[in-house]
């Protein structure tokens, strides 16, 4: 059976168009997948086009080959869920598929495990009642292109993150079906993304058993209600709440336990950070040692005006945005209006889970005639925060500074 005919009907419109993701992969956006407009990034070098790619609204293109396109800002005013259309795109490798097979797909489980498993889709969804969760995904490089000095790497804005409701079953309930053993250190996981050449590292992750066993970890099949968008790891995407989206391996084919820590190059040299407790450095100091990034840190972001905006003086002016952290809950968010002088507590909206966006609101009492710097910081339920001055390392992972939006009232 072909994959055109178990598929929706936006399904198969993507997979006809697979072809023009291909090219448009090759040739640049100026072919296949025409840009629409552009929009600059404030930050040098940050003029870029927004392309709609299969499945997608015109995002904010960074490369074509392989995608990656960031959100534009203004989707995160519309609500604390992501649209699947809006949501953030990053590979790794241009070898990704154009097309994935959804009644012959597998997913294999090997390793220290009692009983090796192959796995159909089917087979996969009736294994146990399926659970949602709704979390935050967010490149580890997520705002480089703020970073100061510059850092190595794609410099985006601050749109290679999204929230969205994740639909699947638990990755313990797979591995104890499968008997994990009891030497189990950790669980390494592989996609269909591949390196355009045979000598490139395979892009590989991996967890702690223990991580696993808390029962936290999905194993996903659906986004907000519908099946996973291709670019974001249809049929089958692994879902670490909490962690960075390095983790977030897409297209996942096969699961293998491990009697020791994975040594991958992805795991090994890509994406650490200096192991020195906080993760960053002074620049120009040597890095030291380091250890895979992990959590995600608190981040919190003003949506509803945007930086150099003007505003009417005298008037009330309605703010609303967006926090999150690393899985303990967002517990506090506070406003300056006054470049951090005095703040003022927010109202935090509907608590969708302590792994996703918690949206807050303020209102700013009629703002005199003139310059204003507004300012947001969150804490979390263990009493993390953020810091006022952005922090650095080579990498450009983690940003999570105190935001400013300055505008002027008028």
């Amino acid at each position: 059976m072909s994959d055109t005919t178990l598929l929706p009907a936006g399904r198969r419109r993507f997979l006809r168009t697979t072809a023009a993701l291909g090219a448009a992969a090759v040739a640049g956006p100026g072919s296949a997948l025409a840009a629409s407009a552009s929009l600059t990034l404030p930050f040098e070098n940050g003029e870029r086009e927004l392309v709609a790619f299969p499945q997608k609204r015109p995002l904010i293109l960074l490369t074509s080959r392989p995608p990656q396109l960031e959100t534009p800002f203004s989707v995160f005013n519309e609500g604390a869920i992501t649209p699947n259309d809006a949501f953030f795109v990053r590979y790794h490798w241009s070898g990704l598929p154009t097309s994935i097979d959804g009644g012959s797909y597998r997913l294999r489980i090997a390793g220290l495990v009692k009983t090796p498993l192959e796995l159909s889709l089917a087979e996969l969804k009736q294994l146990a009642d399926p659970v949602d969760v709704v979390a935050v995904t967010q490149c580890s490089g997520n705002s480089r292109g703020f970073f100061a000095p510059r850092a190595n790497g794609g410099q985006l804005g601050n749109g290679a993150m999204g929230n969205a409701r994740w639909t699947g079953i638990p990755l313990k309930t797979v591995l104890e079906k499968a008997g994990i053993a009891a030497n189990a250190v950790q669980v390494a996981f592989n996609g269909l993304e591949t390196p355009p050449v045979g000598d490139g590292p395979d892009f590989q992750k991996a967890l702690s058993v223990e991580h696993i066993m808390a029962g936290d970890v999905l194993l996903a099949w659906a986004m907000n209600g519908e099946d996973i968008p291709f670019l974001n790891g249809y049929p089958l995407r692994l879902i670490v709440p909490g962690f960075y989206g390095t983790y977030w391996v897409k297209h996942l084919s096969d699961i293998t336990v491990l009697d020791k820590p994975f040594d991958g190059f992805w795991m090994s040299t890509g994406y650490r950070i200096p192991d020195n407790g906080s993760g960053f450095i002074e620049p120009g100091t040597p890095v030291g040692k380091t250890t895979p990034i992990s959590r995600l840190n608190v981040r919190s972001f003003i949506t509803s005006v945007q930086d150099g905006a003007q505003v009417k003086a005298g008037r009330d002016l309605a703010l609303r945005g967006i926090a999150f952290d690393g899985g303990q809950g967002i517990s506090e968010v506070t406003v300056s209006t006054d470049g951090g002088q005095t703040w003022q507590e927010a109202k935090l909206g509907k608590d969708l889970g302590r792994f996703s966006f918690r949206e807050w609101t303020m209102v700013m009492k009629a703002p005199r005639k003139g310059k204003h710097v507004l300012m947001v910081r969150a804490v979390n339920r263990i009493g993390q925060s953020q810091p006022m001055k952005a922090l650095w390392n080579p990498m450009g992972y983690m940003r999570n500074v105190v935001e400013t939006t300055r505008i002027d009232a008028v």
